[in-house]
């Protein structure tokens, strides 16, 4: 999944086309780390949407900016717009849901 900064959101998330999917999290996060195989399994599965990653310690203007307060957090872009957001923990079939998949 590709790692963004704040200097490569625009061009990777509100200027591209098609749905992107951002996870906000950190490598301390527990539930970070067991989402991160479901996204990757999903991502491997559905090449129409564009999964990216930000590093919430690494990236804290950013995350202020999209008003995280608590990871793992996916926010989900379509034509530059933010279009949903959800919070926490969830099983393969509770994203593919969330996603409309």
């Amino acid at each position: 999944m590709l790692q963004i900064t704040k200097d490569s959101f625009d061009r990777e998330v509100l200027q591209a086309q098609g749905t992107v999917v951002v996870d906000f999290s950190a490598t301390w996060c527990m539930p970070c780390r067991m989402l991160a195989p479901v996204l990757e399994e999903i991502a491997a599965e559905h090449s129409e949407i564009k999964f990216v990653k930000v590093d919430v310690d690494q990236e804290g203007e950013l995350s202020a900016q999209m008003g995280v307060v608590s990871i793992p957090l996916l926010v989900v872009f379509r034509g530059g717009e933010q279009i949903s957001s959800m919070g926490g923990f969830h099983s393969k079939q509770e994203v593919l849901r969330f996603l409309g998949l």
